[in-house]
């Protein structure tokens, strides 16, 4: 996971090894995956947040990202899940578009939340579905 986070994710940087560990380790973690891409979220009383949705470079713009979402969205809603949420950068026009075609709306934003090696911080959108 943290190899294929490494090469989808810059900003403000990918996730070790080590913190991939301790996430799959928390209560209520789950992930659902394809050969080139994963999505990682975690259920507790009744909601869903994706934590981190990777697809790789080379098999972008396939469908493989709505794929991994549906699939998510239905292991949440195994986990009892009614709503799911998630952050997405303001800047991220491709995973924006995404989220918008699979149903979620923006409900909040987090001002200045990813902070680039360099340039002003981007802020987060907080994206709301109900499942």
């Amino acid at each position: 996971m943290a190899d294929l986070h490494g090469l989808c994710f810059t900003t403000p940087r990918p996730w070790s090894t080590v913190e991939f560990t301790d996430i799959l380790n928390q209560r209520g973690v789950f992930s659902v995956s394809a050969a080139s891409g994963f999505a990682l979220g975690r259920a507790l009383a009744g909601e869903v947040e994706l934590l981190t949705l990777a697809v790789d470079p080379a098999h972008r713009r396939c469908g493989t990202g709505a794929r991994l979402l549906a699939q998510f969205e239905q292991a949440a809603r195994a986990r009892q899940s009614t709503e799911a949420f998630l952050e997405v950068a303001d800047d991220n026009a491709a995973a924006r578009a995404l989220y918008a075609r699979a149903g979620y709306v923006q409900v909040g934003q987090r001002p200045g939340y990813y902070q680039p090696k360099t340039g002003p911080a981007i802020p987060a959108l907080i994206l709301r579905k109900a499942l």
